[in-house]
């Protein structure tokens, strides 16, 4: 179970908020159920929200998570750095339908009393139109959880932020919007993309990113060696050693360094990797895929020698 979180900061407000994030995210993961956490920070102008992602067990431990005393806390102290109120989704991860893509729409509606079942013809009739869209992956669909999220969710998936554009402002979907009117309280859309698209620069004409997996790869063959070099090389003998820092904050020293140095090094990598990333082939994506493993494994000979 994946809680999804949007939330929108006050201009001028980002650090402070980045800071508390941290705590309220150190306080999830001390949580019964928790297993892991992302934290994608607002990239403009597709993507204005903070969007948080908290895989939990199941719905039990996600719910109690939401309805702690400890969250509580931590959102009233937050209040001051928000722009409106967040959205928060609890999405199946075992459902059928979306997975992790280049871009995703996260569609929230809430339903009058007594007009669920035109709500779901409806959303049957868009669910058709969307399907048959330029840059159409997946969509996903989940009714609202009693007492937990009491809106209809919906996620759509496409390859490309000009192919979502182009039905989120589609005089057929706004037709359906219309057609909705009566029995919609609030509805509202907010675009999200995945972690690693501002080292992967889509080109001009609006064409996809990398698939996910492949910027994960290419993301770790880079990774790997700066952690590991730095901690030989300054974590441990000039952070820890001669300055006598503490393992924790000389790990967010290293963090700090790494994350600035891929800024540098993935797109300068990439552009390398060019013929793998832009191919959608399957041979070629597994000959890139064969060849990054072969230097995973040249990375893991070498280190092991020192």
């Amino acid at each position: 179970m994946t809680l999804v979180t949007q939330t929108r900061v006050r201009e001028g407000m980002a650090e402070q908020f980045g800071q508390w994030q941290s705590t309220i995210s150190a306080a999830a993961a001390e949580f019964p159920g928790f297993i892991t956490q992302s934290v994608l920070p607002p990239n403009p102008p597709v993507q204005v929200d903070w969007v948080v992602q908290q895989q939990f067990a199941n719905v039990e431990a996600a719910s109690a998570w939401l309805r702690s005393e400890r969250r509580t806390r931590l959102l009233d102290a937050a209040q001051p750095m928000l722009a409106g109120h967040d959205d928060v989704h609890l999405v199946r991860d075992n459902t059928a339908g979306v997975r992790p893509a280049p871009v995703s729409a996260v569609i929230s509606s809430r339903v009058r009393p007594g007009e669920e079942a035109a709500f779901r013809a409806w959303e049957q009739r868009i669910a058709i139109a969307q399907a048959k869209t330029a840059g159409f992956q997946g969509y996903r669909f989940e009714p609202p959880i009693p007492g937990v999220q009491e809106d209809w969710l919906a996620i759509l998936r496409f390859d490309t932020e000009r192919n979502l554009q182009a039905w989120l402002d589609s005089p057929e979907r706004k037709k359906l919007l219309e057609e909705a009117a009566p029995f919609l309280e609030e509805f509202h859309a907010r675009v999200v993309r995945t972690g690693f698209e501002q080292w992967f620069p889509s080109v001009a004409d609006g064409s996809s990113p990398p698939a996910a997996w492949k910027q994960n790869m290419l993301v770790l063959l880079l990774l790997y060696p700066v952690v590991f070099l730095f901690g030989i090389w300054v974590q441990t003998p000039l952070l820890m050693g001669n300055a006598g820092l503490p393992f924790w904050l000389a790990l967010f020293i290293g963090n700090v360094v790494s994350v600035l140095l891929l800024n540098w090094l993935v797109p300068w990598t990439s552009r390398g990797f060019g013929w793998w990333l832009a191919s959608a082939g399957r041979w070629t994506s597994l000959a890139g895929a064969a060849l990054i493993l072969l230097l995973y494994a040249a990375w893991l000979l070498l280190f092991s020698k020192l």
